[in-house]
């Protein structure tokens, strides 16, 4: 079945340009000139991924993803948001909210199609193995893609979800930001290191005291112990 992807933003040309090239990787697209217009639409039709712009008059890229990463029903939808600043900051702050990925503007379209592979990949393969992982007071259900600390549920984005299991995969060993990356996204990797930093900020926030677990090994990476 052919995925459907969402594109926001309020430039024309911009959602024509990802909406051709995407239908041309095997997508389906739906398009929005605005985050309340997908907002509104979600309850009839969920995509399986967004492109999300940043910077649109209303109810901003930002702001979007927050909404969504506090609704049960949405919060699991992949999000890559479309920025046209090279602005490192606003990259984090998208990152540390929920957002799976990043792409800057302006960028190549077989580019931005590589990452939606890459992306709904990353999350499908969460679900192969019917498993449990133990890491002490945290239980990841790879089956059903959840999280929980000492008995509570915690909502994880696919990346978050995708670099615990690989820590957990590996515990005991510390792995370089290089070698996650890999992990993530294998020939396709076009981020910089500083992304898996985020990522893991995040996971740790999110994890609480349990975050203690993910520790950081300075001038080589990161591991579980």
């Amino acid at each position: 079945m052919e995925k459907l992807i969402a594109i926001v933003d309020d430039e024309d040309d911009i959602r024509e340009l990802v909406s051709v090239n995407l239908k041309k990787a095997g997508f389906k697209t739906k398009e929005f000139s605005d985050a309340d217009s997908l907002i509104k639409s979600l309850s009839k039709s969920a995509p399986d991924l967004i492109i999300l712009d940043i910077m649109m008059p209303g109810t901003d890229g930002i702001e979007t993803v927050k909404i969504l990463k506090k609704d049960d029903r949405y919060s699991s939808i992949p999000v890559i948001m479309l920025t046209a600043k090279n602005d490192e900051p606003e990259k984090v702050v998208g990152l540390e909210i929920g957002a799976d990925d990043y792409v800057t503007k302006p960028f190549s379209p077989r580019e931005l199609a590589a990452r939606v592979k890459a992306v709904l990949r990353r999350k499908a393969k969460t679900g192969e193995k019917s498993e449990i992982v133990e890491l002490g007071s945290i239980i990841m259900d790879m089956d059903k893609h959840e999280v929980s600390v000492k008995g509570k549920k915690i909502e994880l984005t696919a990346t978050e979800f995708n670099i615990l299991h690989i820590l957990a995969m590996k515990r005991e060993r510390v792995l370089s930001r290089e070698q996650i990356l890999d992990n993530l996204w294998g020939s396709e990797k076009t981020v910089v290191d500083r992304t898996i930093d985020v990522h893991i900020k995040h996971l740790r926030t999110k994890l609480g005291p349990a975050g203690k677990m993910i520790r950081n090994i300075r001038g080589v990476g990161y591991k579980i112990e």
